[in-house]
C-alpha cells in the first residue's frame, strides 16, 4: 500500500435513540471540525432518495466520508473518540485494491485498537 494512497473512511455513527434534528446538527458540527484536521478530507453523504419536491440536495444525518492521509489516522480517531465518546461508531474502511471491511467502535479504547489495525495494513507482509 502506497503512503500517498489515502484511506477511505465512511463513518456512521447514527442513534436510534435520537431525534433527526439532533443527529442532524451533530453531523453538520462533526463535519465543520473535520474539515479543520490536518490531511483529512470530508464529505456527507448525499441522500440517494431524497424526498419529491425536495430543493437543492439532501444529505443523510450521521453520516459522514472521509479521505485520511496515513499520518492522519491518529489524529482522526482521537477526535472521534474525543467527540463521540463512548457512543457506537461504524468505520468501513477502504484501502484502494484491498478487501474493503467494518470496524465497529464504542470507545476510545476501540478507536485506538481500530487505528492499530489500519496501520498494520501500511506495512507489507513479511
Amino acid at each position: 500500500m502506497s503512503e500517498m494512497t489515502p484511506i477511505e473512511l465512511e463513518i456512521d455513527f447514527r442513534d436510534a435513540a435520537r431525534s433527526p434534528d439532533v443527529q442532524e446538527k451533530q453531523t453538520q458540527s462533526l463535519y465543520q471540525q473535520m474539515r479543520g484536521i490536518s490531511g483529512v478530507e470530508v464529505e456527507r453523504v448525499a441522500d440517494p432518495n431524497p424526498p419529491e419536491g425536495a430543493k437543492g440536495a439532501t444529505f443523510l444525518w450521521g453520516l459522514l466520508k472521509a479521505k485520511v492521509g496515513w499520518d492522519s489516522i491518529k489524529n482522526l480517531t482521537g477526535f472521534l473518540g474525543d467527540r463521540l465518546g463512548n457512543k457506537p461508531i461504524k468505520i468501513k474502511v477502504i484501502l484502494g485494491d484491498k478487501p474493503e471491511f467494518e470496524i465497529e467502535a464504542s470507545s476510545r479504547a476501540e478507536l485506538r485498537a481500530a487505528e492499530e489495525a489500519i496501520n498494520r495494513l501500511r506495512k507489507p507482509p513479511e
